[in-house]
């Protein structure tokens, strides 16, 4: 996938404030935050599948994970508006709530889809994957909005209360689709690292069986 739940965050500072429940809770636990350092006293970063780039919510507050050291210790930082800066140190806490969840499954379902649009078939192992797709960082923000998109169309269905968070799910259809039209894609079609064509995901790419 391009995106990650950092990056979904970014863009939408309230997502784990407003629907955490909508995603897949992969951690819940204690621990102690000295600056950077989070170290668990219940709970396994290693069990949860924890990475670089999701979300933990330390006490409510929500970092992101720069590295995982062990099962109990990892590097957190406050959110970056760019993954390769230096980290940014949190407070000093102890015996504090941490939580992480995910949003990983609704990021898959729109990263399959930008493939689809841009002429790479998931399915086929034969074909190309997404790692022909050489500038993957410049289809973070699309993958981004189109997962916002889902997470709040899913939160605002009739009958949970959450009508009010369709609103947000249209405006994110609505910045999805422009970006489509902006965003370009390099693809390496014989998989020496050099892309030969760029694809426009807006737009469908017909190929011969």
């Amino acid at each position: 996938m391009f995106a990650k739940d950092r990056d979904l965050l970014v863009i939408e500072p309230g997502l784990f404030r407003e629907v955490k429940w909508n995603g897949q809770r992969l951690l819940s636990g204690t621990g102690d935050l000295s600056g950077s350092l989070l170290t668990l006293t219940s709970g396994s970063f290693i069990e949860g599948g924890i990475t670089q780039g999701h979300v933990v919510l330390i006490d409510s507050i929500p970092m992101e994970v720069v590295s995982v050291q062990s099962a109990t210790t990892a590097t957190v930082s406050i959110m970056r508006g760019d993954p390769d800066s230096s980290f940014i140190p949190g407070k000093w806490v102890t015996g504090v709530d941490v939580e992480i969840f995910t949003f990983e499954p609704q990021i898959s379902i729109v990263h399959r889809q930008i493939l689809a649009m841009i002429g790479i078939d998931a399915d086929d192992e034969s074909g190309l994957g997404s790692d022909a797709v050489t500038n993957p960082a410049a289809m973070v923000v699309l993958e981004a909005l189109g997962a916002l998109h889902l997470i709040y169309a899913s939160a605002g269905a009739p009958g949970r209360g959450g009508e009010g968070y369709l609103d947000r799910s249209r405006i994110y259809q609505q910045r999805f689709s422009m970006e489509r039209g902006s965003v370009v894609a390099m693809i390496d079609l014989d998989g020496d690292g050099i892309a030969e064509t760029r694809r426009h995901p807006n737009s469908f790419v017909l190929t011969r069986g």
